[in-house]
């Protein structure tokens, strides 16, 4: 009789890793900052936080579940709704890298309103989303190059 496999429910957890004593979220980030180093170029690693979309009051009524699907609709108006916050990987002199190799599901909002905010807030910024090491790579030698 064959065994069958259960398959993992989920997003996929991308394992931390730790290099010369900063904690990284994933292998590809790890891999980012050692071929930044080894380049010489200089970048800082989570180094802000940018708010990309405006917290608000919200006074109106809204019915709706809980956000996981679970419990009864009950207004969940009234109140203060939070704003939407990006923390790029890496940000140097003039560019900003974003290590993506299995995006969420909500990332590709996120990513396409931070590109609205670099338009209008960070002039000059060249912005880098590597999704494999090889990319990790090709960016270093844009960085050198430009």
């Amino acid at each position: 009789m064959r065994r069958r496999f259960k398959r993992k429910k989920g997003p996929v957890q991308s394992k931390k890793i730790e290099v010369d004593g900063i904690k990284f979220a994933s292998g590809l980030e790890a891999y980012m900052y050692k071929v930044l180093k080894k380049a010489k170029i200089k970048a800082d690693y989570e180094k802000r936080t940018f708010e990309i979309f405006r917290g608000f009051y919200f006074p109106e009524d809204s019915y709706e579940r809980q956000a996981n699907g679970k419990g009864d609709m009950v207004n969940r108006g009234d109140k203060k709704i939070l704003g939407i916050k990006y923390t790029p990987d890496f940000e140097g002199e003039n560019f900003i890298i974003e290590c993506k190799g299995r995006p969420n599901d909500t990332f590709p909002l996120r990513w396409k309103m931070f590109k609205k905010y670099v338009r209008e807030n960070l002039f000059g910024y060249t912005l880098y989303k590597p999704q494999k090491q090889s990319e990790c790579d090709e960016v270093i030698k844009l960085i050198k190059n430009g």
